[in-house]
């Protein structure tokens, strides 16, 4: 007979049902329970002991927990491992229940599902990384990306190009690295899209298509924005507003009836920023590096800010830089102001180093996930605003910044009326949580600091008390004492519990006998115990009332600070970066419409960096100059020579450039570019069935189909993953549609030292090499890009360097004098070196034969099956006696 499940259970499997593809964590009491499937995976992943409670269908119920004080620890590993998580809390008060029946069951809901892309919590976040929800939607043919994110509430979205190749939807994805993407599940049918959108793994949430509906959609962002018209947000397509909608109706659904704050949605204009596709990011290693490490990442060398909301910011302009002239110079006017007035740059850092992440702790408090502590941050913020603003005021009230850093000066607002109020009714030291009390502080509420008294006068009336008790008594060891179970009772020793009156009249009622000790109470110690748990109570809940007044005075202005946390960010990014310029004497690019690209003296930001860190060496500075008619570079020379750092640094200055920062440079002068492509370093995609010369071929495929005139390629090596004269063919034929069909300026290095050739037959491709001087027989790279090519790679140097066997050098340098010598260019490896040459045999078509051999002729005559051991040996003696005259 099947024994049915418990009111409990029976009220869990309802809510799982509904929550399928999430581990639900069931609040029971003061901890999170997981059963079933649930707590098998949890227990494993957080390493946790795992339980058994009670029986379902005959077999015992798998069961682990969690202590809710201290779920977010446990949740962060949960997430982190992949894991959507959906909470269930109490929603009713349990007297409630109560009244419904003994057996009753409180009432729980999923308050809140956590999935990667909707974490608000310092817990989950690094400060300055933006955790971005994407979402994708498709209707009209077109293709839109739409993210969020729900941190600090910044909404923004792109259509993407028409058609929308799986390349370009990657690249877009790859300047956000969301933490999750959202697309409909029918896209998972189109042969196309689904490689890419399964490649995420758990970053990947499909959702039915319905919710994609770009009509639904619609009605969505006008509710949420309060707005009869979306043309207030720009000319939104319907994939655009498909995309937004879907986003909105994903947030309503992970954050049940919590309403996050969100900003007007933001729609960004194509072709208003440098497309760099997800390979380029990758090998350039601009916000983290191959490892996927931060350090040694481009951002990581650049990153002055002092903020987090600065880091995020400047972490997006380097994702996302820009390609409208307009704004680079905008934002160059005001970094160069900031270089030039370095007083002035100074006070505003001095200001932003104590200033918190203004818009997160915003955000969690209109959650209602945030605390004493977010409304302590906040009123540090304010502070520090206050003092910018002064210090802005102080210096010139017509101050030369461009628009974005104008906006960002009046949004720095007048706060000081919240800020006081703040300041006011906060402590020094707050506690995380409100419901841990002690966060208002004294003269704030009156009322509270009557509670207050009364609840922290208990310790001197309980003193009291027992001091009388004792005298009463006669018992100097009488002791008045405290526990959960009991409450306030008298205690003295088992020795002295003869000692007590007996007399009802005394009052002493008895409570328990111990062992070691008798306990007591008396009327008069339960009416105290009464007053000082009401106290206590009626404290906190006054302690409740001001926070939730605090937080509704901060939500009345949310707009407004969040404006605020903005300004800060900017100038956070501009002082950071004109700090960065100074400390390093970058300079300011100059910027035009042409497709000029000189560099003087360019250097490599990363490199650079790395060089001071390590005792001080200085980086050997390259000029590029390419215009119209010289528009080509081919770098040749030996590995380690420079070639690749070469490449890369000029790619990395052109972006520096276009998200408005000072170069690595003497002088610049870059004409804008609408793509930047790098085809640097090998690797493969085994799990994509792609070796690493497919993997080449697929990203060189990619930048010949889509650059354009305005284009930057880097080009390394193309054509060395496959034979000689297969990868010869290939990079020439690269080289010669650059320069005939697209046009654009590129720097193509090479080991063909073929390809020099081509020099007299393309008029826009010049040679160029990294030179190397001889000294004594050892190679010293001169890390320096002059005209010309190189003669040789100097590749067994490089493998003597690289710590090859002494004989393995030696025999490299003995083949390759041979090769270099041998100019009958129709012989085979096989006939040029001695390794492989065997005993000539006869040529039937030859006019000569060979004489033959006495020693064959004699081998052929022996029966040698036949042959005793003695005469095997004569045998062997006598063949070599015919052998040695040929030899003397």
């Amino acid at each position: 007979m099947t024994v049915p499940p418990t009111p409990m259970m029976a009220q869990y499997l309802r809510v799982k049902e509904a929550h399928q593809d999430c581990l639900l964590m069931y609040r029971m009491g003061d901890f999170y329970e997981l059963f079933f499937k649930d707590a098998e995976v949890a227990a494993s992943c957080l390493n946790i002991a795992l339980t058994q409670r009670g029986q379902h269908g005959g077999d015992p119920i798998p069961m682990c927990g969690v202590p809710h004080h201290s779920v977010d620890q446990y949740l962060a590993k949960l997430i982190t491992a992949g894991h959507r998580v959906a909470l269930c809390e109490q929603t009713e008060d349990p007297a409630e229940a109560k009244k419904r029946g003994a057996k009753a069951v409180v009432n729980r809901e999923v308050v809140r599902i956590l999935t990667p892309g909707t974490l608000t919590e310092d817990t989950f976040l690094e400060a300055g990384r933006a955790v971005y929800l994407a979402s994708l939607g498709q209707a009209g043919g077109q293709f839109a990306l739409a993210w969020i994110d729900l941190s600090t509430g910044t909404f923004q979205v792109q259509n993407l190009p028409s058609p929308c190749r799986p390349s370009d939807l990657d690249a877009a994805l790859a300047q956000l690295d969301p933490g999750e993407v959202l697309a409909s599940d029918a896209l998972l049918m189109d042969e196309a899209f689904s490689p890419l959108l399964l490649s995420l793994k758990s970053q990947f949430t499909p959702l039915p298509a319905a919710r994609f509906s770009s009509k639904a959609g619609e009605n969505r962002l006008k509710d949420l924005f309060q707005v009869s018209d979306l043309s207030l947000f720009g000319d939104l397509n319907r994939a655009e507003i498909s995309a937004a909608g879907a986003l909105i109706d994903y947030v309503d659904l992970t954050q049940k009836s919590a309403k996050p704050l969100i900003k007007p949605l933001q729609q960004h204009r194509p072709g208003g920023m440098l497309y760099i596709d997800a390979a380029t990011r990758r090998n350039l290693e601009l916000t983290k590096t191959l490892s996927g490490k931060r350090s040694g990442s481009l951002l990581a060398s650049i990153d002055e800010t002092l903020t987090g909301a600065g880091g995020r910011l400047l972490s997006d302009r380097l994702a996302r830089p820009s390609a409208e002239l307009q704004e680079i110079r905008c934002r160059q006017a005001s970094l160069a102001y900031m270089v030039q007035v370095p007083q002035l740059m100074e006070d505003v850092r001095r200001c932003l180093k104590a200033q918190p992440d203004l818009a997160r702790a915003v955000q969690r408090l209109s959650l209602n996930r945030g605390g004493p502590r977010d409304m302590h941050a906040l009123a540090a913020a304010l502070k520090s605003a206050a003092q910018i603003r002064e210090v802005l005021k102080a210096a010139d009230t017509r101050l030369p910044f461009e628009q974005e850093m104008q906006n960002a000066l009046k949004d720095l607002g007048d706060f000081d009326g919240l800020g006081a109020t703040l300041t006011a009714a906060l402590q020094d030291e707050v506690p995380l949580q409100a419901r841990d009390g002690g966060f208002v502080r004294p003269g704030f509420h009156p009322d509270l600091d009557t509670q207050r008294a009364l609840r922290d006068q208990s310790r001197s009336l309980i003193a009291a008390m027992q001091s009388d008790m004792a005298d009463q008594t006669g018992i100097a060891s009488l002791k008045i004492k405290h526990n959960n179970v009991l409450g306030y009772f008298i205690e003295v020793t088992a020795a002295n519990a003869d000692k007590m009156p007996k007399d009802p009249a005394a009052g002493f009622i008895h409570r328990q006998t111990l062992a070691s000790a008798t306990r007591y109470t008396t009327l008069e110690l339960s009416e105290l115990e009464e007053k000082i748990r009401a106290a206590g109570e009626r404290s906190l809940a006054l302690e409740l009332d001001v926070y939730e007044d605090l937080r509704q005075d901060i939500l009345t202005q949310a707009d407004a600070l969040l404006a605020l946390a903005d300004a800060l960010a900017v100038l956070d990014v501009t002082t950071g970066l004109a700090f960065l310029a100074a400390r390093n004497n970058w300079v300011q690019p100059e910027l035009s419409e042409d497709t000029r690209l000189r560099i003087d003296g360019g250097r490599h930001p990363v490199v650079e960096a790395a060089l001071k860190r390590e005792g001080g060496q200085t980086f050997i500075a390259n000029d590029l100059n390419q215009h119209l008619d010289d528009h080509i570079w081919l770098l040749t020379g030996p590995n380690m020579a420079g070639k690749s750092t070469y490449l890369r640094q000029n790619a990395l200055i052109i972006i520096l450039a276009q998200m408005g920062c000072f170069v690595p440079a003497v002088s610049a002068s870059i004409g804008l570019v609408d793509r930047l492509f790098s085809r640097v370093g090998a690797s493969d995609d085994l799990a994509s069935g792609r070796s690493t010369f497919m993997v080449e071929m697929v990203e060189t495929a990619v930048i010949l189909n889509q650059a354009t005139a305005r284009s930057f390629v880097i080009l390394d090596e193309i054509g060395r993953g496959t034979a000689t004269y297969d990868g010869l063919s290939i990079a020439w034929a690269t080289v010669e549609y650059l320069a005939n069909q697209i046009g654009c300026r590129a720097l193509f290095a090479t080991h063909y030292h073929e390809l020099t050739a081509l020099a007299d037959q393309l008029p826009a491709l010049s040679c160029h090499s990294c030179q190397v001087k001889e000294w004594e027989g050892e190679v010293v790279f001169l890390h320096q890009v002059a005209p010309g090519a190189a003669d040789r790679s100097y590749g067994i140097h490089v493998g003597k360097l690289a710590g090859l066997p002494p004989a393995v050098v030696s025999r490299a340098e003995a083949v390759l004098h041979q090769l270099e010598t041998d100019k009958d260019k129709t012989s085979t490896l096989s006939e040029d070196l001695p390794l492989f040459s065997i005993a000539p045999m006869p040529n039937e078509n030859a006019g000569t034969q060979n004489p033959p051999s006495p020693v064959l002729a004699e081998l052929d005559a022996l029966d040698i099956d036949s042959l005793s051991p003695r005469q095997a040996l004569e045998a062997l003696y006598a063949l070599k006696d015919l052998h040695q005259p040929q030899n003397d």
